[in-house]
């Protein structure tokens, strides 16, 4: 089975436990943390990975960085995927439990990369515009990627609107090719 669809199956069981006990927010909060965590330090995430380190090994490293900064439904998935030997997929299990929780409060993610930093007023109005385009409350991630020129790529969800001077000048060369 693809390490996607177990996440996926890990995350879902983590999310319908954490609106049983009440404390979907609070888990929320610690796989935001968590995927901080990861993000920051690729030797954790590396260890984790690893499979020459002992699983009790992992599961005292978990212990010391987040056992009393997280919630106990969040520190429980940590333990059991430490007990089953998958401590590789807990970075991919707070993705997609992300994922989980934006889709059951109706928080759309947004990617927007441009070729210079947005001011504030930019994204202001690109947050109000694709809201009320797709009634949805949004998260807007935001990149900058210089090879653009000019313009912004917008994705929201499977739709991507490409408005940059890199497109264009591609199109007019194939144009004149």
């Amino acid at each position: 089975m693809s390490e996607s669809i177990v996440a996926y199956r890990y995350a879902k069981a983590l999310i319908d436990l954490a609106n049983e006990q009440g404390v979907v927010k609070e888990v929320n909060q610690d796989m935001s943390f968590f995927e901080m965590v990861c993000q920051e330090n690729d030797n954790f995430v590396a260890v984790m990975a690893n499979p020459i380190v002992r699983h009790d090994k992992k599961l005292s490293i978990l212990k010391k960085i987040f056992e009393n900064k997280v919630n106990n439904v969040t520190f429980s998935i940590f333990k059991v995927l430490t007990k089953k030997n998958r401590e590789k997929l807990i970075y991919p299990i707070a993705k997609e439990f992300q994922k989980l929780f934006n889709l059951q409060t109706g928080v759309q993610i947004v990617e927007v990369s441009s070729a210079v930093a947005l001011t504030d007023t930019q994204r202001s109005q690109f947050s109000k515009i694709v809201a009320d385009a797709i009634h949805k409350e949004i998260k807007l991630e935001e990149s900058v990627d210089e090879s653009l020129i000019g313009g912004y790529v917008l994705r929201v969800g499977d739709t991507q609107i490409d408005t940059s001077v890199k497109k264009k000048l591609n199109e007019l060369k194939l144009a004149l090719a």
